[in-house]
């Protein structure tokens, strides 16, 4: 059990998090007590530092969650869900899709941004026909290598995510389906993309601590737009402002700040999604929201 105040924890370089997060890496918001040490990583280190107990709390995908769901917790704020905020299946050529590729020992290629990220779980469950009929393979590549390996033809379909949402059509790539609407009209819930995991071996009082500042941070965030700024320009892969705003408008939202019971709602759909493709035991705890 963690008996010391310093706090191992990390968020992913994206937008939405260095906005949310702003107020704790500028220490614009009362630590109550506790010491952080902040990393920054892509989504997949983030997952798998969590499975090799690097972080005692860390941001990650809700497919993460759901394989740890035995050994972390969900904070309730700091998550990334809504409505239209999927990952996008992009193509390098127009009207292509893995559904209509044809069955070859080599098959078509498809890349997405990690093994345990929720759009990974997203193209297993919706695309998971075409890929036992090896119409196509699925590989791994950091979410901002995707679109330049489709411009490049190395892969042919990829599952893109955060800022490349917003310019995948200027860089000359075709839009297969938006997984995050086909999520909505099969299961009528918001998305739940990521979140904000807590090691259940903390203290309930350091747990609450920390979901206090984290809450903090994300207010403030919100209460000073503009200030966020240069936090988000100094990780993001995306340098122009009106894009980085327009990512922070489409994640950071109501359930940011606590996700409520319609976010509950929806990660026990997904914990059910998770069992379906058994990812999860049917024997395993849901995803748990700690509850302050």
């Amino acid at each position: 059990m963690q008996t010391s105040n310093k706090i191992r924890m990390a968020i992913s370089t994206c937008p939405n998090d260095t906005f949310a997060f702003h107020g704790i890496l500028d220490r614009k918001v009362d630590f109550l007590g506790l010491d952080f040490e902040i990393e920054l990583l892509d989504i997949q280190q983030l997952n798998e530092g969590l499975f090799q107990d690097r972080f005692e709390v860390a941001k990650a995908s809700f497919h993460a969650a759901a394989v740890l769901s035995e050994r972390t917790l969900v904070l309730p704020s700091g998550s990334a869900l809504g409505f239209g905020v999927g990952p996008l299946l992009l193509s390098a050529k127009e009207g292509a899709s893995p559904d209509n590729a044809l069955t070859s020992p080599e098959g078509t290629r498809t890349l997405c941004p990690g093994e345990f990220t929720t759009a990974a779980m997203l193209f297993q469950l919706f695309y998971g026909e075409a890929i036992g009929l090896k119409k196509t393979r699925v590989a791994h590549q950091l979410f901002s290598e995707i679109m330049p390996s489709l411009k490049e033809r190395s892969a042919d379909f990829g599952v893109c995510i955060h800022e490349g949402r917003f310019t995948w059509a200027e860089e000359g790539l075709f839009l297969v389906e938006d997984l995050g609407t086909r999520w909505e009209r099969e299961t009528g819930v918001p998305l739940p993309l990521g979140g904000i995991l807590a090691r259940r071996d903390l203290k309930q009082e350091t747990l609450a601590r920390i979901q206090r500042v984290i809450r903090s941070s994300i207010v403030y965030g919100l209460e000073h737009r503009e200030e966020t700024l240069p936090t988000m320009r100094k990780y993001a892969q995306e340098f122009n402002d009106k894009v980085l705003m327009a990512h922070v408008d489409l994640y950071v939202n109501d359930w940011t700040v606590e996700l409520g019971e319609e976010g509950r709602k929806a990660l026990s759909v997904l914990s059910q999604k998770a069992i379906e493709q058994r990812i999860m035991s049917p024997s395993q705890a849901a995803i748990e929201v700690y509850q302050p």
